[in-house]
């Protein structure tokens, strides 16, 4: 009994090992790598566009209007957002039937880091012609205008 006491010994002690083994520790993640922070800004865009006969130190028109008298400045305030150089450009025309006239047109270059506030105007001391007029602006060097106003003179 000694020798099969001694014989097994050795297979119980490589079974007894064997059940202790030690489980191998999960793998370790993968490192994620963060997502870049930085936002590129928006480009420049046309937020509105307001008429009035008169504007403040602020550049913005005192009292809105659509309606103007012959002798008026006609002022067209231009808000706009976004960041980098930008080039508005109002052609102001007038409309009788499908027949158009310019009257004028005016181009102001900015480099602009946020909002932005510009503004057109014409005038004529002679007086405008009573009728349909509009003012198309155009951003950059756009085909199509970012926005139309239409007024009259009365």
């Amino acid at each position: 009994m000694k020798r099969l006491s001694a014989s097994l010994l050795p297979v119980l002690l490589l079974t007894t090992a064997a059940c202790k083994k030690a489980e191998a520790p999960p793998p370790t993640p993968a490192p994620t790598l963060a997502a870049p922070t930085t936002t590129l800004p928006a480009p420049v865009g046309v937020k509105s566009v307001t008429l009035g006969s008169a504007i403040g130190p602020d550049k913005r028109v005192t009292t809105t209007s659509d309606v103007f008298t012959p002798k008026e400045t006609i002022y067209a305030v231009v808000e706009s957002d976004g960041s980098g150089p930008a080039k508005l450009r109002a052609l102001w025309t007038f409309v009788k039937g499908d027949k158009t006239a310019k009257v004028d047109e005016t181009v102001i270059e900015f480099p602009s880091s946020g909002p932005a506030i510009n503004e057109f105007h014409v005038t004529k001391p002679t007086g405008w012609p009573k009728g349909d007029y509009k003012v198309e602006i155009f951003l950059n060097d756009g085909a199509a205008p970012a926005m139309v106003k239409t007024f009259k003179v009365g």
